[in-house]
This record gives C-alpha cells, sequence and structure tokens, in this order.
C-alpha cells in the first residue's frame, strides 16, 4: 500500500509540473500576444519621448483610470 502511496504522490508532482509548465507558456503567449497588440496600435510609432510620456502616465493614473479617460 505504501508504494502506491509514494507512486500517486510521485505522479501528482509530475502533474503539477506538467501544468506549471503549460501555465508559463500560456502567460508567454499572453505576453507575446499583449506585445502585437502594442505594435498595431501604432503606440510603436512614436518617438521615445512621447512613448516614455504615455507609459509614464498610465502608471501614475493606473491602467483601469487611463482607459476610462481614454474612453471617455
Amino acid at each position: 500500500m505504501a508504494r502506491s502511496i509514494e507512486q500517486e504522490r510521485a505522479q501528482l508532482e509530475a502533474d503539477e509540473q506538467r501544468l506549471n509548465e503549460r501555465r508559463k507558456q500560456l502567460a508567454d503567449r499572453e505576453r507575446s500576444e499583449l506585445l502585437k497588440e502594442v505594435e498595431r496600435s501604432g503606440l510603436m510609432k512614436a518617438d521615445a519621448g512621447q512613448f516614455s510620456a504615455i507609459i509614464g502616465a498610465i502608471k501614475k493614473l493606473g491602467i483601469a483610470e487611463a482607459v476610462k479617460r481614454l474612453t471617455a
């Protein structure tokens, strides 16, 4: 009986590692898609100063407030 419990623990650990890897891959894919969206938006055409100002404003206001002001 103890052997099967250890096998089950090992299987659970392996499953957890696979799940963590899938989560990491999903996060990487989401990040990649967000970067593509930024590139398509034209934001990357701004010069360095403008880009920094926009990012600074978003950081200062917070994402929710920035979205609210931009869509108002």
